[in-house]
């Protein structure tokens, strides 16, 4: 599909920069080359689909439009899976080759074939069949909670019908945007890649250790500021710990670029409090909501249009309803999953989510129909909303609210710092339970080694088994 390298071509001059990392940049005119070299080079070794497992960087990006052009399925491998996820992913993908910049040991693939991009290409015959929905041009894989990630499939329409739509709403003309999330999360890959290249800008993405990344959650902050200032970038995507990490630095006396027009906020609820914490220092936080079934976002709160608690209005492309408190999509629904033909064209998607819509149009989300939680006073919580209160100051990593057949709320917490003490804890968990209904309040509370892992905290179940006795002390 030729859509998207066309617009492309066709949203500013021939000699405008539009990537840029470290020394290297890549002009309009270098843009179009490159991805027809690509392209011609995948048709030309009979690739039909490929893994890309590589760091943020210019040849990531040439190799994802040269097969949005030439038509070959990509499979982007997120560098924070573990070594099983990363098997599971190329193994049940049907690809014909595997590119990366990442040495594997001996023996793990042969075949290596020749270098492309700057990367090795290795070929994988003989992979297990797997079945894949017609038309799928992307798959991505979520890692969800269970360790085996799934594979949702995405056409090439869907995703450039995202990008537009986002690139029409937001309206920045010619916009700077620093890659801070990795390319394989597809919030990064269409909102911060595809949008910015259709409207006619410039895509800066440093390797992510250039931004302070490591893994799925460490954070480098001076890093992560210091190339923000360095780049000047008029947009950035980032998750509610990196909001929260740039706005704590802000307070702290470090001054965001004047630059900063948009700063999207995705991937976990936000707290009201945090944005506007966010703006009062400098920093334009805008919260969206999206998933990777509609191909990332379906709204969006943006400057004129902003209502802080809520997730924003839908996309023009996209329509949402509420059925029996669930949030439901129509519009943007994705082909089906990798090896699940029973859910292959299902139409409408259930987000599994609950919310409702108000008045104004805005979307608002108040957690997982799976984690409600029904007290033994019969009232209905979303532990998300009071895990984000909690996690927006200062003290605190993670949280997890329990409390379902129980009078009251308990807690599980994990700091930030080793040394905060439990009464420092203590009183931050007063203060937030000021700002809730009584019902919701966290009443009892455990502390948590600063240990406990990510997939530990993701996988409710698996906490709430682990640290049972922890929990069911809290009600003696």
């Amino acid at each position: 599909m030729k859509d998207l390298l066309h617009s492309i071509s066709q949203a500013g001059p021939a000699s405008q920069v539009l990537l840029q990392s470290g020394d290297r940049s890549v002009t309009r005119t270098e843009l179009l080359l490159s991805v027809e070299g690509y392209a011609r080079r995948l048709q030309e070794q009979n690739i039909r689909s490929i893994a890309l497992y590589a760091d943020n960087g210019i040849d990531w990006i040439l190799v994802d439009i040269a097969c949005q052009v030439s038509g070959v399925r990509i499979v982007p491998v997120p560098l924070f899976f573990s070594a099983e996820q990363v098997s599971h992913t190329i193994s049940s993908s049907n690809v014909d080759a595997l590119l990366t910049d990442r040495a594997f040991p001996e023996g793990l693939y042969t075949g290596k074939s020749s270098t492309f991009g700057g990367m090795d290409l290795y070929s994988l015959p003989n992979q297990q069949a797997v079945l894949i929905p017609d038309g799928t041009q992307k798959i991505t894989f979520t890692s969800g909670t269970t360790g085996s990630p799934k594979g949702v499939c995405l056409s090439s329409e869907q995703q450039v019908a995202v990008a537009t739509a986002l690139a029409t709403v937001i309206g920045v003309n010619a916009p700077k945007h620093l890659c801070i999330l990795p390319l394989s999360t597809l919030l990064e890959n269409l909102a911060g890649v595809y949008v910015p290249l259709l409207s006619g800008g410039t895509v800066i993405a440093p390797p992510l250790a250039d931004v302070g990344l490591a893994g799925s959650s460490e954070l480098d902050v001076p890093v992560l500021i210091k190339v923000i200032s360095e780049h000047q970038p008029q947009s950035l995507i980032v998750v509610p710990e990196i909001l929260l990490a740039i706005t704590v630095a802000a307070e702290c006396g470090w001054r965001p670029p004047s630059s900063l027009h948009f700063v999207a906020v995705g991937g976990a609820k936000v707290a009201r409090e945090l944005l506007l914490r966010a703006r009062e220092a400098g920093i334009p936080a805008f919260e969206g909501y999206g998933l990777s079934e509609c191909a990332s976002v379906v709204t969006l709160n943006m400057p004129g249009h902003d209502r802080p608690g809520s997730v924003g209005r839908p996309l023009p492309h996209v329509n949402m309803s509420i059925e029996n408190d669930e949030i439901v999509v129509s519009g943007s629904e994705f082909l089906g999953y990798v090896g699940q033909p029973d859910s292959w064209n299902a139409g409408p998607v259930r987000t599994g989510d609950l919310g409702h819509i108000d008045d104004d149009g805005f979307v608002h989300v108040s957690g997982r129909a799976k984690n409600q939680i029904i007290t033994s006073y019969g009232r209905n919580i979303s532990p998300e909303w009071v895990e984000s209160e909690l996690v927006a100051g200062p003290l605190l990593q993670q949280a997890r609210i329990f409390g379902d057949a129980r009078p009251y709320c308990v807690a599980l917490l994990c700091s930030r710092d080793a040394s905060t003490t439990d009464e420092e804890i203590d009183a931050w968990v007063n203060t937030v339970n000021k700002g809730l209904p009584d019902y919701a309040r966290v009443l009892d509370w455990r502390r948590l080694p600063k240990s406990a892992n990510t997939e530990e905290y993701q996988d409710r179940q698996l906490i709430e088994d682990m640290y049972e006795s922890q929990l069911e002390a809290s009600n003696q």
